[in-house]
């Protein structure tokens, strides 16, 4: 029984997999958090079922940090007989694997966005805050764009350092106060989403990372927030600013592009200890700091918010950091 029992939690690692996203239909509610439309399941790569409704990784990394994985599932329910009939035959030695190509965004589908700004809410509350000149040369800079998917929606295109669209990211934003809707749900879609793009392979990139290629001596700050990268762009110009859209996507993987590069990381407030850790994975690959100028004059008010750089910057008139 322990050999067979064993034979499971080593096919774990080969047979099951997080659900690649295809929508809204393939996120579910958190059973940790309860945050709706957050939780991303397992996967069996053969037959294409889930595995148990607990076995899964919720993307709220930072406030939830739930992964329940295969094989603890295995490890924690080793007298499952369904299970144990189920996978008695599988074959769990790893399957030779061909990476499929990384799928873009037509470059018409992105050309189309870049207009119709007078509707779009984020840049709305830009031009508020810091004038139009400026909010001009964020949207140009940044190549934001405008969805119809929401009325007043942005989209945060992720260009890759080759220039290349990987993806969009389509959020809506109040215009008075510049925050995300999120009632009567979070307002978050992917362009190749709405699109129903077919077999996308979708991998993602640092928000802004097309920057790199035009400032290779800057020091790179990264922020969790597209928002935030925009805002904080504007009060300390000295640093090239990018977004990671979560701190799963600050991966080795993903950070090869700033390889040499000298890297500050500011983390939101309560994620001091985790952002850390990830700089010390990618020691390999820059020259990392971690930012703990929020962590150390955050008020009680401001932990109980989750403030980010942002939020903390816009207390303050720009004209004082110029």
């Amino acid at each position: 029984m322990c050999g067979l029992i064993k034979t499971f939690i080593a096919m774990a690692a080969y047979r099951f997999t997080l659900q690649p996203y295809k929508g809204w239909k393939t996120r579910f509610d958190c059973p940790s958090c309860g945050a709706r439309r957050r939780f991303t399941r397992y996967i069996d790569t053969e037959t294409g079922n889930y595995l148990d409704e607990r076995v899964g990784r919720c993307d709220r990394v930072d406030s939830c940090g739930y992964h329940y994985t295969p094989k603890q599932f295995f490890e924690d329910n080793p007298l499952l007989g369904q299970s144990i009939e189920l996978y008695r035959q599988v074959d769990v030695s790893p399957k030779p694997h061909t990476p499929k190509p990384v799928s873009y965004i037509p470059e018409d589908i992105f050309r189309q966005s870049l207009r119709r700004y007078s509707e779009n809410h984020l840049v709305f509350y830009l031009t508020r805050r810091f004038g139009a000149d400026v909010a001009q040369d964020l949207v140009s800079c940044y190549r934001i764009g405008t969805s119809s998917h929401w009325g007043g929606a942005t989209v945060f295109w992720q260009v890759d350092v080759t220039g290349k669209v990987r993806t969009g990211k389509v959020m809506l934003y109040d215009p008075e106060k510049g925050k995300r809707i999120k009632e009567p749900f979070s307002h978050i879609n992917w362009v190749h989403s709405v699109l129903q793009l077919s077999e996308f392979n979708l991998q993602q990139c640092l928000f802004g990372e097309h920057l790199l290629a035009s400032e290779p001596t800057k020091t790179v700050a990264v922020v969790e927030s597209e928002k935030t990268a925009l805002i904080a762009s504007v009060y300390l110009p000295q640093f090239v600013w990018l977004a990671s859209g979560g701190l799963y996507n600050l991966s080795v993987e993903k950070c090869q592009v700033l390889k040499g590069r000298n890297v500050v990381l500011f983390p939101d407030v309560n994620s001091l200890e985790k952002w850390r850790e990830k700089a010390q994975e990618l020691s390999a690959v820059a020259s990392v700091m971690v930012s703990e100028m929020l962590e150390r004059g955050a008020t009680a008010a401001d932990r109980q918010q989750g403030i980010d750089l942002a939020d903390y910057l816009v207390r303050f008139d720009v004209d004082m950091f110029r």
